[in-house]
């Protein structure tokens, strides 16, 4: 179990949410991660501009505090792993019983993060490190399936504690394959450390995803000519990004500009 947030911040977090305090139940649950998707954007930015600000790995991390402190201040994210993070840190303040997991992408060991929640006899996967945009039955023992907003998901069990996570309609229906096994805290905090390393994930470009105006929009500065992308059906339509980019895209996600523009100037980007 990791150390819960701070009482103080969790009303606060609550509000930014818009989700009342009640008991830790799944359609709270449900309330929370769908709150979370739409005021907390997956994205590269800040990690980059961290990155670039901190001279050592040790103190790049924004653990569940800062993490939920920046989200208030600058209206940013992370990625899977502070994202998951720091939204199993306000689960466990509000009750919620479960643990963390370290998963495989295809070929890719341990590179994504994801938690499960334990309600009475049912447990859940949890994970707005990706993001789903629902939480998952999990398979007791046959595969599961959940119809959620923008995508149906299907869990499918593969081996012991292993399970394959897919979704559709989409172009890579895929997700991750979830290893069901908990990974202590001290563990995820050296995983999450090391993924500012030279080897750290999503540090060479900026990708932002968020749920906005209901709606799935998604930025990536390594598919130029410069854009927003938005999804819908399972197909991708492109607007081009006229002016000035980093003040345009820190509108449309609600995400505070000097992050995006110091992102893009750490990666040498003429936006």
């Amino acid at each position: 179990m990791v150390q819960p947030l701070s009482t103080p911040l969790v009303s606060q977090v609550l509000a930014y949410l818009g989700v009342p305090v009640t008991a830790p139940d799944v359609p709270t649950l449900e309330r929370l991660v769908g709150a979370y998707t739409r005021r907390v954007p997956w994205e590269s930015a800040s990690r980059i501009a961290r990155r670039a600000a901190v001279t050592d790995d040790e103190n790049c991390p924004r653990w569940p505090e800062e993490f939920w402190q920046l989200a208030l201040a600058q209206g940013t994210g992370g990625t899977c792993y502070e994202s998951n993070y720091a939204f199993f840190s306000l689960l466990a303040a509000l009750g919620y019983r479960g643990y963390l997991t370290v998963n495989d992408m295809e070929a890719m060991a341990g590179c994504h993060s994801a938690i499960i929640i334990e309600t009475g006899e049912d447990r859940w996967l949890v994970d707005v490190g990706l993001p789903l945009y629902a939480p998952l039955p999990m398979p007791q023992p046959a595969a599961t399936q959940r119809r959620a907003p923008f995508f149906h998901y299907a869990i499918r069990p593969v081996q012991p504690a292993r399970y394959v996570i897919e979704r559709s309609p989409h172009p890579r229906p895929y997700c991750f394959t979830l290893i069901d096994e908990p990974v202590d805290e001290a563990r995820y905090r050296d995983i999450t450390t090391r993924d500012y390393g030279a080897d750290g994930l999503f540090l060479d470009r900026i990708i932002i995803n968020k749920v906005v105006a209901d709606r799935l929009w998604r930025f990536n500065s390594a598919e130029p000519p410069y854009h927003l992308e938005i999804f819908e059906n399972g197909e991708r339509q492109d607007t081009v990004i006229e002016g000035d980019v980093p003040a345009s895209i820190g509108q449309h996600f609600g995400m505070d500009t000097v992050v995006v523009t110091a992102a893009f100037a750490a990666l040498g980007l003429n936006p």
